[in-house]
C-alpha cells in the first residue's frame, strides 16, 4: 500500500499523508516525477507500459514516471522510480529538477537527463515495463498521432527534445 505526503498549493509539505486511491481533498496535493533519459544522439529512452498494467496498459511513455512515496524528496523518488522501473542507479543529490509543471492534484517534477545508457544492460520491473528502446522525437510524435504512446501534449515532448538541444541536461 503506497503512502503519499501531502502539499499545500505553495507546495509546503502538510504533516498529512494519504494512501494511493483515496480522493485529495481540496488544498491537498502530491507530488509526481518524470525522468526523460537522452541518449549522446539525441534520442529519448522510452518504455512500453505492461498490459496488465493498470491505466494505459500496452502503450509507450517517457522513460520513467511515478509518484513520490511519504519521506522523498523529489530527487529520492526519481533516483527510487528509476531503479526499480528500468534498474538504473541515477545521483540526483543536490540536483533540481528541470522544471515542475503543476496539474490538478499536485506537482511533477520533470528531469532531462543526458546518459548513454545500453539497454541490453538494464533490468526491467515486471510488474511496470515490458520494454524499452531509444527514440527520435519524430518517432515518439507519430506514436501519439498512432494512439500507442501515453496521449501527452505533442508541445510538451516538443519542449523536451529543445531543452535538451539547446539548454543541455542533467549530465549523470
Amino acid at each position: 500500500m503506497e503512502t503519499w505526503d501531502l502539499y499545500d498549493a505553495a507546495r509546503n509539505k502538510m504533516n498529512k499523508t494519504m494512501t494511493r486511491g483515496n480522493t485529495l481533498a481540496p488544498g491537498e496535493y502530491h507530488m509526481v516525477i518524470h525522468v526523460c533519459i537522452f541518449n549522446s544522439n539525441g534520442e529519448m529512452l522510452i518504455q512500453q507500459r505492461q498490459p496488465f498494467k493498470e491505466g494505459w496498459p500496452n502503450m509507450w511513455d517517457v522513460t520513467v514516471g511515478g509518484s513520490a512515496v511519504s519521506g522523498d524528496t523529489s530527487q529520492m523518488a526519481a533516483e527510487r522510480e528509476t531503479l526499480e522501473e528500468i534498474g538504473l542507479e541515477l545521483n540526483l543529490e543536490n540536483v533540481r529538477p528541470t522544471m515542475t509543471m503543476n496539474f490538478a492534484r499536485g506537482f511533477d517534477d520533470i528531469y532531462l537527463i543526458e546518459m548513454d545508457v545500453d539497454i541490453k544492460e538494464l533490468s526491467l520491473q515486471y510488474e511496470e515495463v515490458q520494454s524499452v528502446k531509444w527514440a527520435a522525437k519524430e518517432e515518439i510524435l507519430e506514436m501519439i498521432e498512432a494512439g500507442t504512446f501515453i496521449p501527452y501534449e505533442q508541445n510538451l515532448i516538443r519542449l523536451y527534445f529543445d531543452l535538451i538541444n539547446r539548454q543541455g541536461a542533467i549530465k549523470n
